[in-house]
């Protein structure tokens, strides 16, 4: 009895051993880097960032060509002045006194006052 019971308990010894040997894979998941709460918070300010931007561009761009039809405006106005100008002159002409009685002898007219009085607008 005591070589069985040797024997066994030898037994036991050796299988203990051979648990140890086998390999127990442990897998260790690796920590990202940015977690996913922090990845949406990101893409968040990311596509805010870009709405921002595209926001400024298009005022800029709108902002721009408002001025561009501002300036236009203001070139046609000064050109329409000058013109008014040029014409508020040629009226002034047209219209002196010795002018009229010019064009009045021509057509055969006889003036009795040699005094011709302007007209007031």
């Amino acid at each position: 009895m005591n070589s069985n019971h040797a024997k066994n308990w030898q037994h036991d010894f050796q299988q203990p051993s051979k648990q140890q040997q086998k390999k127990i894979v442990v897998r260790v998941k690796k920590k990202a880097w940015i977690t996913k709460g922090e990845k949406v918070i990101y893409a968040f300010f990311g596509i805010l960032l870009l709405c921002v931007g595209i926001y400024m561009v298009s005022f800029s761009s709108s902002t721009d060509k408002l001025n561009r039809e501002l300036q236009t405006l203001e070139y046609q106005v000064n050109q329409q002045q000058l013109q008014n100008e040029s014409l508020y002159f040629e009226v002034k002409e047209l219209s002196k006194p010795e002018r009229i009685t010019q064009i009045a002898k021509e057509n055969g007219l006889k003036i009795q006052d040699a005094k011709v009085k302007r007209a007031s607008n």
